[in-house]
This record gives C-alpha cells, structure tokens and sequence, in this order.
C-alpha cells in the first residue's frame, strides 16, 4: 500500500473529506458509493461493485440489465439449461452447443 501524504481530520460526526486530486484519480464522482473495509489496524475505502447476483463472487462481472453476473455462473446456468460449455475463460458464441438441437 502506497503512502499519498495527506492527512485530514474526522469532524464531530465522524466526516471525513477525501482530497479532489484522489478522487480525481479514482473517477470518484459525488453520489458514488464506498465500501468499508478493515485490515488489523487499516481502514480501506474502496469504490462501490456489486457482486454477483447469485454467489457473492466479485471477478469476472457482466451486467445484465442492470445486474452484475460473474462468468462462472453464467456457465453454471448454461450447464444447467442444458449447454455444453467449452472450458475458455472468455464466452464467445462458439463456446456453447446445444445438447438436443432443433
């Protein structure tokens, strides 16, 4: 973890302002959301990505009409739907085959 040097003070409700150069650099915008994380004696603020819908998981994300899915579960859906899945990490048309084709 990379020191930036700037130190702020919490007021007396517990605020803190996050310096413009920062969030700058993060393309934090107003209204965007933070996750709290803690690290034995760390806070970490880290921006706001929902995590897959269906298992928690957070790499690998597709949004789909608003809602973030991982690949591993789109390939899970797949398999169950009846799919065959090619063992790529990328999903492309010719990574699925139809068991019982029309």
């Amino acid at each position: 973890m990379k020191s930036t040097g700037i130190v702020r003070k919490i007021d007396s409700l517990g605020r803190m302002v996050l310096p413009s150069e920062l969030r700058s650099n993060f393309n934090l915008k107003e209204g965007d959301a933070l996750e709290i994380f803690t690290s034995n004696d760390m806070i970490v603020l880290k921006k706001y990505a929902p995590a897959d819908i269906f298992t928690g998981e957070m790499d690998n994300l597709i949004e789909y009409k608003g809602k973030k899915v991982s690949v591993n579960t789109i390939k899970e859906l797949a398999r169950i739907a009846g799919l065959k899945i090619n063992n790529n990490t990328n999903l492309l048309q010719d990574d699925f085959e139809l068991d019982d084709p029309m």
